[in-house]
């Protein structure tokens, strides 16, 4: 397993590292969000330990512009921001699970074998085809940058059909008399 760590305080990442490591990961280390950012996007990685206070770009940042990239590699954010609206926050920008400072090693480890566990295609948020744009956390739908009205029947049918495009779907009729 390959670990990036972007964490600002020397001796909390030179912590995790020593504990990933001991656990048979491969770990680099970033002590700000504008290095976190460009080796995130530049070398694959498994996990993201991701703090959300940092130097030059935020972790909040980092997360919306690494989805926006279509990164999915799954991440954790490491904080000391634990108001439920933070939480909130950070989870809201692409954050995969938001663990507060302090933390036990252990507990970062077990939600780190959870995180890695999980698909790793992620669904997107934004369908594009040609000229028609799809997002499912808005709901909006427009073509050619023109907003349209769709029932949520409507919505969920073309959502289906943006995810399955390129391939040939069947369907079979079901008549009911009632």
């Amino acid at each position: 397993m390959k670990a990036l760590i972007v964490e600002d305080e020397h001796k909390i990442a030179n912590s995790i590292k020593k504990g990933l490591e001991h656990e048979r990961y491969t770990v680099d280390v970033t002590y700000t969000g504008l290095e976190g950012f460009d080796l995130a996007t530049t070398e694959p990685f498994d996990i993201i330990i991701l703090d959300r206070l940092l130097p030059g770009m935020d972790g909040l940042e980092i997360c919306k512009r690494l989805r926006e990239q279509a990164i999915h590699t799954p991440i954790l954010m490491l904080t000391a921001k634990g108001q439920v609206e933070d939480r909130i926050e950070g989870l809201d920008s692409g954050a995969d699970d938001y663990l507060v400072k302090p933390f036990a090693m252990s507990e970062l480890s077990a939600r780190l074998r959870a995180l890695v566990r999980r698909p790793q295609q992620a669904l997107s948020q934004t369908l594009k085809v040609d000229g028609l744009t799809l997002n499912t956390k808005t709901y909006e739908v427009k073509r050619d940058g023109k907003e349209i009205p769709l029932s949520s029947k409507e919505f969920s049918l073309l959502e289906y059909l943006l995810r399955h495009s390129n391939k040939v779907l069947y369907t079979y009729a079901l008549s009911l008399r009632i």
